[in-house]
């Protein structure tokens, strides 16, 4: 009742007359002054909370002086005031709801609170009041204040006397709702500040989220979990001290505790079962995310012990290639994977997992163990699961596929990884068998099929390939040469890798490789990628190819011209094998390229990319014929002229402006299907949310290194050997012969490297000799030393025997002498002697 009693006498005037809104917000706001009793500020205040939802702008131009009066004289007081005034304070300030006049006033009356650090400072001490609406008022207001000016709050909280204090003390609060609205107040106070983000990390932030995180389960917990994970992940991420400062805590192995991955695990160990099946929802999913961000925020700075950074990526390898987690997470995982990866990919042996069919996913078979990099090369070349939905295309599959490419791109970036991949590939020394067949050489080599429509499934597989072999290639002369050397046996007597080489144990071993059959001679790889691609471009020019079934012949094409640029790229040789290889044919009276120059002569205002990539072929092919042979330069001449050299610049930069190739980057390969400037009215997707991939960041790179050395280069002579920066022939002869210099410099130190590890071999054969000799020999010696020792006790053995007969018989003789017996003379004279020499 004094309630309502003390309102009313504040809105009614000195004779009961009614009022104006105006003028009770005047006479409301005179009633803020301090020498007016507690009890009628806060009855004004109650009244003033009223009216600002409907006459914020009076509210604001008259009582919002006193309102701050009230905030820093009464609010540590009185917590009902202190309520009042700052929910009052936050329906002034919000510009969440209205129009774009009240947003504006909403900023007004911020800048207004703002003009000096007082009523901030006021705030930051009224997070210790541990009544509930206080603190709660108090965050949801700070919240508002750093949504409308973060920075310049951010600069107040730095200069607050209990500022850090209370923001930690708050995440510790048992009631839910304050500690959500305290995780939701922290995530904007530290956003794009360092300064604020380390103090509250040596406050114990870090101790307090993660207290939060167990708290409500982990990742399996809901919004709670997420923010306070989304906290760690704004005080880590671009801040190096404090992710200094993590690394010192105890904190790091919860991380892998989390996804419920051992962190302790030991290289030849296998990840439980428990990490590589879980069952996952949208939530648990998001949060894990944010795990694995963390995670990937400390994989990728410097810092940290080795037996942390194995156990961060052992964690996110075995999530990305052994497990049931969403392909998102995957994707995310292995994107998260350090560019300089040191991993032992080949050395750790993982256990991939495939679904049961028409179980939900809630039956799994095991199947045989694989090494990692054998894992990933699989999910690259088939998809998720051996390839179990790799046919729909779906836009996360090829993500994932994409990210496992750039995974190998990377760790096979020293020249002496490539080089032990591309060996796998020959035969071994002495071997008289076939050479092995890979599942990378057999999705390269697989022919296209003609006989039927192309499947989707088997041309992303063939496409991706080209990508993973153009890795190994890539501006490593060694490489090519090895790959020059690749044999592989007919296609007829290849085993089938199309849905990937694992293979699950329930159903047995894997099924015997059919006979060989030498009816067909092997073919080198160079020549059997030409003629793949001569098979494709044959192909995709027939009439009665639909749309569709064209986009899938160029994406093939597409494939084998991008590793063929690549192979070709500075390498003579390999370009004399692949005109010798049947790439050029005989045109007229001059000899022709027809599997590039018909695709040129084309004209389509459909599809710029397969006439771009022949004519960047045919420039290399030009630019690096330089080893002696039927097709020269000066044959190829005459076909440059008769295209003109204009037409040919001209189709290589319509590539340029495609935004297939424009949209492109390190982190986007995959592209909606179909492209929308490339859109046709029969190109539609098949299923929602298809994707497709033509490049990938490493080919765009090199095409935009050396577009313009082929655009020059075109227009040479046949005598100028090389364009490359304006080099003249002598300077161009000159380098060809320092390159044979060092070629061959390069093979004396591989002959000199031979012969040392032959003679390191030897050595260590004869130091393995000596050694076992030294071993028998210090056998035979120590068993010398206890047979010593054995004698040498019996002689001390035989030696006290002596003495106590000596003593014995001195006895005997005293008592025969006491009986009054006689002694034998030599018996006395012994012991005369023996009485002498005492």
């Amino acid at each position: 009742m004094e309630f309502l009693s003390q309102t009313y006498v504040a809105l009614r005037g000195p004779t009961g007359a009614p009022q104006t809104a105006s003028d009770t917000i005047g006479r409301l706001s005179d009633r803020l002054s301090p020498a007016t009793l507690l009890a009628d500020r806060r009855a004004a205040v109650l009244a003033l909370k009223g009216l600002a939802r409907d006459c914020k702008q009076d509210v604001g131009d008259r009582a919002l002086p006193g309102l701050l009066e009230v905030l820093s004289n009464d609010a540590e007081i009185d917590a009902d005031i202190g309520k009042a005034v700052i929910e009052t304070l936050q329906l002034l300030c919000d510009t969440e709801e209205g129009d774009a006049a009240a947003k504006d006033l909403g900023f007004h009356h911020t800048d207004y609170v703002l003009a000096n650090e007082k009523a901030t400072h006021t705030l930051f001490a009224l997070l210790g009041d541990q009544n509930f609406y206080t603190r709660f008022a108090t965050l949801q207001y700070l919240s508002t204040l750093l949504q409308n000016r973060r920075q310049l709050v951010q600069g107040y909280f730095l200069k607050a006397p209990s500022g850090t204090t209370s923001v930690v003390a708050v995440l510790e609060d048992k009631r839910e709702i304050i500690r959500n609205e305290a995780i939701t107040m922290a995530q904007a106070l530290i956003s794009q500040s360092p300064d604020i983000q380390k103090v509250l990390a040596f406050e114990g932030a870090f101790e307090k989220l993660f207290n939060i995180v167990n708290q409500e389960g982990g990742v399996e917990g809901g919004a709670v979990t997420s923010g306070a994970l989304t906290c760690v992940d704004g005080l880590l991420r671009f801040n190096s001290s404090n992710q200094s400062y993590f690394r010192e805590t105890p904190i790091p192995p919860v991380l892998c505790s989390l996804l419920l991955f051992p962190p302790n695990l030991q290289i030849q160990d296998v990840a439980p079962q428990e990490f590589a099946l879980q069952f996952w929802d949208a939530q648990k999913q998001a949060n894990a995310s944010l795990v694995i961000g963390i995670i990937g925020i400390l994989v990728g700075s410097k810092g940290g012990s080795a037996q942390e950074a194995y156990a961060f990526t052992r964690c996110l390898v075995e999530l990305a290639l052994a497990s049931n987690a969403p392909t998102p997470l995957k994707t995310q995982a292995l994107r998260l994977l350090p560019a300089t990866l040191v991993f032992p990919l080949p050395e750790v042996t993982l256990t991939p997992y495939m679904p049961v069919p028409e179980t939900n996913g809630e039956e799994w078979d095991r199947l045989e163990h694989a090494s990692a990099l054998d894992v990933l090369v699989e999910l690259a070349l088939h998809g998720e699961y051996n390839g179990l939905e790799s046919g729909k295309r779906l836009k996360d599959g090829l993500e994932l596929r994409t990210a496992a490419v750039a995974v190998f791109e990377n760790f096979v970036r020293k020249e002496e990884t490539r080089q032990a991949i591309v060996q796998a590939m020959l035969p071994s020394e002495g071997s008289l068998g076939p050479p092995p067949i890979t599942p990378l050489l057999h999705a390269l080599i697989a022919p296209p099929s003609t006989s039927s429509t192309l499947d989707p499934a088997n041309v992303t597989s063939t496409h991706l390939a080209t990508l993973l072999f153009s890795h190994l290639l890539r501006s490593s002369p060694r490489v090519k040469a090895l790959a020059r050397s690749i044999t592989p046996p007919p296609v007829s007597v290849l085993p089938d890798h199309n849905t990937g080489s694992f293979f699950v144990p329930a159903d047995g071993a894997p099924p015997p490789p059919p006979e060989d059959d030498d009816d067909e001679p092997p073919q080198a790889l160079l020549q059997i990628l030409s003629e793949n691609l001569s098979l494709s471009l044959l192909s995709r020019s027939r009439t009665d190819t639909s749309d569709r079934d064209r986009r899938e012949w160029d994406r093939l094409v597409v494939g084998y011209l991008t590793l063929l640029s690549q192979w070709l790229w500075e390498d003579p040789r390999s370009v004399r094998e692949f005109l010798d290889a049947g790439g050029f044919s005989v045109v007229c009276d001059f000899l022709s390229l027809p599997n590039l120059v018909d695709p040129i002569n084309q004209t389509s205002e459909v599809d710029t990319v397969v006439p771009a990539l022949c004519a960047f072929l045919l420039g290399i092919c030009y630019e690096f014929d330089r080893e002696p042979g039927e097709i020269t330069r000066a044959t190829i001449h005459p076909i440059l002229n008769r295209l003109g050299v204009d037409t040919l610049i001209g189709r290589m930069g319509r590539l340029r402006e495609d935004e297939r190739f424009k949209a492109v980057g390190p982190d986007s390969v995959v592209l909606p299907y179909p492209t929308s400037s490339h859109l046709q009215p029969s190109l539609k997707p098949e299923v929602e949310d298809e994707g497709e991939v033509l490049f990938d960041w490493a080919f765009v790179d090199f095409w935009k290194s050396n577009y313009y050395t082929l655009q020059r280069g075109f227009s040479t002579e046949p005598d100028q050997l090389s364009s490359s920066s304006g080099q003249s022939a002598e300077a161009t002869m000159l380098i060809a012969s320092l390159r044979d210099v060092i070629r061959s410099q390069a093979q004396e130190i591989e002959d000199l490297q031979r012969k040392v590890k032959e003679l390191t071999t030897s050595r260590t054969n004869e130091l393995a000799a000596v050694k076992a000799e030294v071993a028998t020999l210090s056998s035979k010696l120590h068993e010398s030393e206890e047979k010593q020792k054995e004698t040498e006790k019996e002689q001390e053995d035989l030696l006290v025997l002596l003495d106590e007969v000596t003593s014995k018989r001195k006895k005997d003789k005293a008592r025969l002498r006491e009986f009054g017996q006689e002694v034998s003379e030599d018996e006395a004279d012994d012991d005369d002697d023996e009485e002498e020499d005492e």
